[in-house]
């Protein structure tokens, strides 16, 4: 089990989720929430990376605010209404954190994200290239105006998306994956047949979780974030 920790985000306070191994120490990987907010799958994400070897840091984007799964609504008013700036700056700021933080190893770090997280990964890679050297982003990607600079991207990329997904059509994904590897980018994206949007979310939310889909991809993504960060 994981503990809430406080950081410094640009010298404003910010929260998060903070699960260590049983070892005391493993590479860091960021874990970015879906539009819920921080709530108790992530954190259980969060734990499971933990348990495979990784320190695991959940930034509070929301900043305390929740919508609980039945509150579509709102998790879509909290999702639309987060500042961009701030999103960006916590993030970062989990970054620094992590890779100082004591029980992280080595100095490249991997990032996770779920749904809108899986959108903000990708943003995260291109805003810091400096840290950030391995991404699994799931059923998320940046759409329209909202997406990077993917020239500076330095991370290898591992994308797991939904085939049924109104929110992330899956052939936008491949078309995603055909651009970061027309300019060189170790980047694959894999859209899952008969899955649905947040097939890996243990609160099963939107009906969709697929427990066979998930012990097929967990034990891939983590062995790609320990390929990658050690």
């Amino acid at each position: 089990m994981g503990q809430m920790i406080d950081f410094s985000s640009n010298g404003i306070d910010a929260q998060g989720y903070l699960a260590v191994p049983e070892s005391g120490s493993g590479p860091g990987v960021i874990v970015v929430q879906e539009w819920w907010g921080l709530d108790s799958g992530i954190k259980e994400m969060a734990d499971r990376l933990a348990a495979a070897g990784f320190v695991a840091l959940a930034p509070d984007l929301y900043h305390g605010e929740l919508a609980a799964h039945d509150e579509m609504d709102k998790a879509g008013e909290l999702m639309s209404s987060l500042p961009p700036e701030r999103a960006a700056a916590d993030m970062s700021g989990a970054v620094d954190f992590l890779a100082d933080h004591d029980a992280t190893t080595g100095e490249a770090l991997g990032v996770m994200g779920f749904c809108m997280g899986g959108m903000l990964t990708f943003l995260l890679a291109a805003n810091r290239p400096d840290k950030i050297k391995a991404a699994v982003p799931f059923y998320g990607f940046p759409q329209g105006d909202s997406q990077p600079d993917y020239s500076k991207i330095e991370a290898a990329i591992q994308g797991h998306m939904a085939e049924h997904d109104d929110f992330f059509p899956p052939s936008t994904a491949m078309h995603l994956e055909a651009e970061l590897q027309a300019i060189g980018k170790n980047a694959t994206i894999t859209v899952h047949e008969g899955s649905g949007h947040a097939f890996m979310a243990p609160h099963n939310a939107l009906g969709t979780q697929n427990q066979e889909l998930y012990d097929l991809i967990w034990p891939q993504a983590t062995a790609f974030l320990h390929e990658h960060l050690g």
